[in-house]
């Protein structure tokens, strides 16, 4: 994909203009080029509905978010791959001809570079060096999927130097998923990345992973006079993996009860009938792991439902009735290891009492730690965001747009 600057940002073009500045000047100062340079942005995603539903070939609904990473990139000939990002000191070197697993760089950003690069030439597609500076307004570990949109803008600057864009949105972030979960280690589904590389508010059905089935859905907020808000509960994700990777674990344990390798492929009516069993062999979470994604997984096809309808008040109520089953059922709002640590709980709580009623609440993405979603009505906005603030701090609502744009070269600078 192709887009230019003025549509990519409209509305917001003068500070981002300062910002892609600022990105020309780091990247000529690092690497010592002024010529040549390509501009390219992967952006964040909100989870709209059915939280941890992806993994197990179920439904979701996402939308990409106006919160991006952006590279300046110059493709090279020492097939070399070397990254700055500028949140860090740390910089990334992957030399392209050596694409096996590389045990030291597991849970590192170079495992992901190394991953997409792999899986890319193992499609059939090609991978070689490029030189790269990158700034992110992606909160990391804020539920925004940071880590997606890294694996996608990797992909997509690929996917313009070597390949003349020929690998779909759907395969970029399939290739980014397949560098998360094998190179990197980490179990997730497919609706982060799929949320980046696509855009827009997306409704996903995941029956069949290597051929999702995605509609472009158009909502506006703002004509039912709410606002996304993201809340971030300052958790952190740090050692949080294993209680990631316990979800899809757990779930599969019981779909493999029944002979299948995901839930998605279970029949509930067996699934209740054999609960009693089910409780004893993986115990009582497992259980209500596999009866949320059950309920969710409808919840997320309702919604969307509701959505196309002009349903809004429909759809609110099935936002709430989605962060319910993922409290009680799911049980990711904190993580079992450090129970004293509830910023996503407190929030929710918090969130409850100053809407009093109104609009809805949620956990956002993975959960245990980070953030939460909130749905409020304009005349509470300026409320919620003091309210929230005066107990997460300044800068910890997020107020969010949807962008139409996935993963693309951006042109017109």
């Amino acid at each position: 994909m192709i887009t230019d600057f003025n549509e990519l940002y409209a509305g917001n073009t003068e500070i981002q203009k300062k910002r892609y500045s600022e990105l020309t000047e780091h990247f000529s100062t690092f690497f010592d080029i002024n010529d040549g340079i390509e501009y390219f942005s992967a952006p964040g995603r909100t989870e709209v509905g059915g939280n941890h539903t992806d993994h197990q070939h179920g439904r979701v609904l996402a939308a990409a978010v106006n919160m991006d990473i952006i590279a300046a990139a110059v493709k090279t000939d020492d097939n070399i791959i070397t990254l700055k990002s500028h949140e860090y000191e740390k910089v990334d070197r992957v030399d392209v001809s050596v694409l096996d697993i590389q045990d030291a760089e597991r849970e590192k950003s170079a495992s992901l570079i190394r991953g997409v690069c792999a899986r890319c030439v193992e499609l059939g597609y090609k991978a070689g060096g490029f030189s790269a500076y990158t700034m992110s307004s992606v909160l990391k570990g804020s539920g925004l999927s940071s880590s997606a949109a890294f694996e996608v803008l990797v992909v997509t600057i690929l996917n313009h130097l070597y390949n003349d864009d020929k690998i779909s949105a759907v395969e970029v972030a399939q290739i980014a998923q397949y560098a998360e979960n094998v190179y990197f280690g980490k179990p997730s589904g497919l609706m982060d990345q799929t949320a980046s590389s696509v855009g827009g508010f997306t409704a996903i059905d995941f029956n069949d992973p290597k051929s999702p089935k995605l509609e472009k859905i158009d909502f506006d907020l703002k004509k039912y006079g709410h606002n996304l808000c993201i809340v971030d509960t300052k958790g952190s994700h740090a050692d949080l993996t294993g209680e990631y990777a316990s979800i899809p674990v757990e779930m599969k344990s019981v779909a493999g009860f029944f002979g299948k390798e995901v839930l998605r492929d279970v029949d509930e009516i067996e699934f209740v009938k054999n609960i009693a069993v089910l409780r004893e062999k993986f115990g009582d979470r497992a259980v209500l792991r596999a009866m949320h994604f059950f309920d969710d997984n409808r919840t997320a096809l309702d919604e969307a439902e509701a959505l196309k309808a002009g349903d809004f008040e429909k759809f609110l109520t099935l936002v709430k009735k989605s962060g319910t089953s993922s409290l009680m059922k799911l049980q990711n709002v904190f993580a079992s290891s450090a129970p004293s640590q509830q910023g996503i709980t407190l929030g929710l709580a918090v969130t409850e009492r100053i809407l009093n009623g109104k609009g809805t609440f949620r956990v956002h993405g993975g959960g245990f730690a980070g953030t939460m979603q909130a749905y409020v009505p304009d005349e509470l906005l300026a409320e919620y965001i003091s309210g929230v603030e005066s107990v997460f701090g300044e800068g910890s609502c997020h107020v969010l747009s949807v962008r139409n744009a996935g993963g693309t070269k951006v042109i017109g600078i």
